[in-house]
Parts: structure tokens; C-alpha cells; sequence
């Protein structure tokens, strides 16, 4: 039986028809990466923004027709930012994380930012402060006066068009991440913000909290139903994380009774859980098959004294799928059906990165044919559309969307 309770999170799966998203529509931060720095920012390649904006409308425009809320994380933050309090206090939280250090280059950053209405602030914050925009630092320290050829004062945050990362809900209260790269930790002072003052969502329950020491991001977050959570164990989640987000959400009153940690490679090709393996139906998930043989599964409970149980399970993934997931048959649908050469291609561009709109019906990136088809062949409806920009960021439409509300 399906339905929505009156929470602004509650997602308890990965299939529910899908009622309210976030997301973020990529800006002018993606004009300010240059090859010099893409290390540092995250990024492979560069992207052209025009393009990747027509792509992601596709994708918006896809959801909205499935009769999806979708939201956007600028929205949010222009509704927070109107009390100039909060304002100041954003202002100073991200000035401070984006290591603008001296008194002088503080002082010229607030000067700078207060000439933005909210809507332009947020826009400008997310885009980065090039250096020849802040022409008279007074200044007052070694720092203001030491020439640095970095081209930045605030770098951009070209990644934030990924929403699935800086915060995951989980039944109907969130993980605030601690991201893995500095270069991403100023994405989760919007949720931050967000969960503290929009009056929706204000009062939305943390299982896991920006202060925290180990790093988890959202990527490696499987709602798979009302009972089990699945996790990666990745190159961006560390297991002290997961054990700390396990207790909090199993010694919760949401429900959940196991979390199944997932141990993937650590590498940059899989760099999340939802790069490798996601829900498309009930019974059947995309998966890449560089990843089962090597894969290491773990299942955390509570024990009697609210202890957590950690046992390494022995049998294959299908067979614990189906005991904790109570199915009579679990269909794993492999990226590049089957074969090795595709599935490496068609997984580099997130042929595995599927987003489910509801029960069998999941939408996808064009250029993964192959998948595609595959998924297709058993029964999964793919609406597809064109990745030739958004996905240069090695994330798809699992990566770039927040479900907020799924009926369950």
C-alpha cells in the first residue's frame, strides 16, 4: 500500500514514485574551472556550460512531467538569506571554510558581498570570487601582502550540481555529510543552512552531522526499503562514518533494522556506491560486474543492549538481497549487459547511475545504449536524456538529484 505521510523528508526506499527533488542547475561555476586547476576542483574535464544547462532542463523537465516537486537548492537559499542575520552568519561560515584567512581579504569579501541582492549572492558564492573582482584589500597581515598566482579569493563549486552528496534523507531525517575533498566541504554549509532556517524544513532530524570527524557522502546512501540501508564502504566513506550513522538511525524510531555496508573499490572510476549499483524495480538493480567478485558485504544490527552487531556475510550479493530485502528472487541487470568493453565504457559515464521515478521506471543517460537496452529488455521503462556536458563531472541522474518525498 502506498502513501505519503505529512513530513518535508520521508523517503523510506529507492523506488517509491518519487514526489518532491532537489536539485541544483549547473551555473556560472562551470566557466570558472580552467585545466590548471581541475585536480583541485574534482573535475576530469572541462564542461560547456550552455550545454550542460539544456541537459539538465531535460532532466528537470522529465521529472516535472512524471509529476515531480522539483525544487532548487539557489531557491532555498534565497528564501534563507532575506533575514540579513542569517545572512551575516552564512557569510561569515563561508568565508571562514573557503580559507580566505587574513583580516584584509575578509574584510574586502564582506565589503564585496554586500553589494548582492540574495538572489545574486547565492549565485556569486556558488560561482567563486576571481581575483581581479576585489580590487582594494586594506592590508593588515603577511598574508594580504604575499603574491599568489592562484587566479581565486573563493574558489568556485563546480560539484554542487550533484546533489546526492552534501546531505541524504533517510526516512524522514537527513545525513549532513562530511565530504571526503576540502574542495567540497563549503556544498554542505547550504544544507546546513537549509535545515536550520527554511521554515519547510527546519525541523528535519540528523543522523549524522557536518562536525562530525569521518568523512560519508550521499553517494554511498541506498535507501533500498522500510527496513534496510545499504552503504558503500568507498574512496569517499570510511567505516567509522557508517558505524556512526548505523547506531544513530537503527536506535531511531524510523523503523530500519539493517544497514548493509557495501565494500567497493577505491577508486576514482567508483567513487560511490550509486556509481556501481543501484534500485530499478523491487527486485532488480543495476550493477557494474567489475565490482562482485572483490565485493565484501557486511550487515550492521542492534544488539540486545542496543550494541551494534557487524557480521561479514558469506554468500553471494543476489542471495543477501533477497534475505534481507524478503524476495523470492533478486535480477541483477549488468552495465553494458554483459559485456566487458561496454560495461567499462557505459559505467565510466554512469550507466549504473540509474534515478528511479517510481516502481520499473527509471531515468538515464542516452549515451549508455547499451545499458539502456538492457534495462529495457527486462521490463524497466528508461526515459532517457542527452549527457554530452553534465556528465564530463562523472556523475548521473542518480548524482544530481536529492529525493526529499517518495511515497512508500
Amino acid at each position: 500500500m502506498f502513501m505519503v505521510l505529512n513530513h518535508s523528508i520521508s523517503v523510506f526506499n529507492e523506488i517509491g514514485k518519487l514526489k518532491s527533488v532537489l536539485l541544483h542547475r549547473p551555473g556560472e561555476e562551470i566557466e570558472n574551472i580552467v585545466p590548471d586547476y581541475l585536480g583541485r576542483l574534482l573535475f576530469d574535464e572541462i564542461a560547456y556550460l550552455e550545454q550542460a544547462r539544456r541537459e539538465h532542463d531535460q532532466f528537470a523537465d522529465i521529472l516535472k512531467k512524471e509529476g515531480v516537486e522539483v525544487l532548487y537548492l539557489t531557491d532555498l537559499m534565497v528564501e534563507v538569506l532575506k533575514d540579513q542575520k542569517i545572512r551575516d552568519e552564512f557569510l561569515k561560515d563561508f568565508i571562514r571554510e573557503g580559507k580566505a584567512g587574513t583580516e584584509g581579504l575578509k574584510e574586502a569579501l564582506l565589503e564585496f558581498f554586500d553589494q548582492y541582492s540574495p538572489e545574486d549572492l547565492i549565485i556569486k558564492c556558488i560561482a567563486g570570487v576571481r581575483k581581479e573582482e576585489l580590487k582594494d584589500i586594506r592590508p593588515k597581515s603577511l598574508g594580504d601582502m604575499v603574491k599568489n598566482p592562484y587566479p581565486f579569493y573563493l574558489d568556485p563549486i563546480p560539484n554542487l550540481y550533484f546533489q546526492r552528496d552534501p546531505f541524504a534523507s533517510i526516512g524522514h531525517g537527513i545525513s549532513l555529510n562530511v565530504m571526503a575533498n576540502e574542495t567540497r566541504n563549503r556544498e554542505t554549509l547550504f544544507a546546513k543552512y537549509i535545515f536550520k532556517y527554511h521554515p519547510r524544513f527546519k525541523d528535519v532530524p540528523k543522523w549524522y552531522d557536518r562536525d562530525n570527524t569521518y568523512s560519508i557522502e550521499g553517494g554511498d546512501i541506498l535507501v533500498l526499503s522500510k527496513d534496510v540501508v545499504a552503504i558503500g564502504i568507498s574512496d569517499r566513506t570510511s567505516p567509522m562514518a557508517i558505524e556512526t550513522l548505523s547506531s544513530n538511525i537503527l536506535n531511531s524510531e524510523q523503523g530500519f533494522k539493517t544497514v548493509l555496508a557495501f565494500d567497493i573499490p577505491k577508486a576514482r572510476a567508483f567513487m560511490h556506491l550509486d556509481t556501481v549499483f543501484t534500485m530499478v524495480d523491487y527486485d532488480q538493480f543495476t550493477i557494474y560486474p567489475g565490482i562482485e567478485n572483490p565485493l565484501d558485504v557486511y550487515s550492521i544490527t542492534l544488539g540486545k543492549n542496543k550494541e551494534l552487531n557487524i557480521k561479514h556475510e558469506q554468500e553471494r550479493l543476489s542471495a543477501i538481497l533477497k534475505k534481507y530485502l524478503k524476495l523470492s528472487a533478486v535480477n541483477l541487470i549488468r552495465c553494458g549487459d554483459g559485456d566487458a568493453i561496454a560495461a567499462g565504457r557505459e559505467q565510466w559515464n554512469d550507466g549504473s547511475n540509474t534515478l528511479a521515478i517510481s516502481p520499473g521506471k527509471v531515468v538515464c543517460y542516452n549515451r549508455n545504449h547499451v545499458t539502456n537496452k538492457a534495462l529495457a529488455r527486462n521490463n524497466v521503462e528508461v526515459l532517457e536524456f542527452e549527457s554530452y556536458e553534465l556528465s564530463r563531472g562523472r556523475g548521473g541522474p542518480r548524482c544530481m538529484s536529492m529525493p526529499l518525498i517518495r511515497e512508500f
